[in-house]
């Protein structure tokens, strides 16, 4: 016969052990993505210093023309092969590193400034000026986010400097969506209710009190948007509307050599693709662990 008093017994401390491991779970959550910060960080911390090491990493001269060592294969001299012209291609791909962290730096900044100031002023003060600012964002996401920044980029006209001011421009919707979101939430708390009691003027509260509480997912979406910016002007440089010949240009690059891989010549443009993959992958990288450490409400397995 079973004993009821042993079974009874064992069950609280079945019923305790619970939630020591739940306990338990959101430090080591914590400190997975702590970790991940650090490899996604050290990961753009490489491509940075890439960037404005180039003069110094880049063994020759990106543009130099050198007939006689043209379609030479990766080897010890050069170690991504060369081009049809003889240029090194690791010299550009390393060169083409400053284009593409330009790009993805001016072009989110242009969409944080203008769509957080928009964000802020449509979630805080809302009524009219709400109306107009959305319905000025919503026209904007009526168009895919790639097909309007080439379009703006054609009609500026095809250089580098319009390819960033549409690629900010496209990042606006993002930026004041999110922003107004939070804003619309941060405005009810007790916090924000007491500072305007007390006779705070509504840009003290916004700039104090509202702000800092909503850049938590803005350094995220930073992030994340800047490796679109990465693929975005990748993309319009293939299309001939970024970085102009010869200027070292991932995109243009991979545009350029496209000829010469059906007959196998595919050093031409696995440089330059290999290092769209690792900028993109390491600002999505980084962009998911900030998520995963800035919010310690959420909840992610393995």
């Amino acid at each position: 016969m079973t004993n009821p008093g042993a079974a009874s017994a064992r069950v609280p401390v079945l019923a305790e052990a619970q939630p020591a491991d739940d306990a338990l779970d959101l430090p080591r959550r914590r400190r997975r993505a702590n970790v991940r910060v650090v490899v996604g960080g050290t990961l753009i911390a490489v491509l940075i210093l890439a960037a404005l090491g180039a003069p110094l990493l880049a063994p020759y001269d990106p543009v130099r023309v050198t007939t006689s060592s043209a379609l030479q294969p990766p080897s010890l001299a050069h170690l991504l092969g060369t081009d049809d012209l003889g240029r090194d291609v690791f010299s550009r791909v390393v060169w083409g590193a400053r284009i593409s962290l330009s790009v993805g730096v001016i072009s989110v900044s242009i969409g944080l400034l203008v769509g957080v100031s928009l964000g802020l002023l449509a979630g805080y003060l809302g009524g009219t000026i709400d109306l107009i600012a959305m319905a000025a964002i919503d026209a904007l996401l009526a168009f895919p986010a790639l097909v309007l920044a080439i379009s703006i980029t054609a009609a500026l006209g095809p250089q580098i400097q319009n390819a960033m001011i549409a690629i900010g421009i496209v990042a606006i919707p993002v930026y004041t969506r999110l922003t107004r979101g939070q804003v619309l939430v941060v405005r009810e708390r007790e916090f924000v209710t007491a500072a305007r009691a007390l006779g705070a003027s509504p840009l003290r509260v916004v700039l104090r009190h509202v702000l800092p509480n909503v850049t938590n997912p803005l350094i995220v979406q930073a992030t994340l948007s800047t490796a679109f910016a990465i693929l975005a002007e990748a993309a319009l440089s293939f299309l001939g509307l970024g970085a102009q010949p010869p200027t070292p240009s991932w995109g243009q690059d991979i545009a350029y050599s496209q000829r010469y891989v059906a007959n196998l010549i595919w050093w031409m443009s696995a440089g330059p693709g290999l290092a769209i993959f690792l900028a993109v992958y390491a600002f999505n990288f980084l962009g998911d662990a900030l998520r995963d450490a800035l919010d310690p409400q959420l909840r992610r397995s393995g």
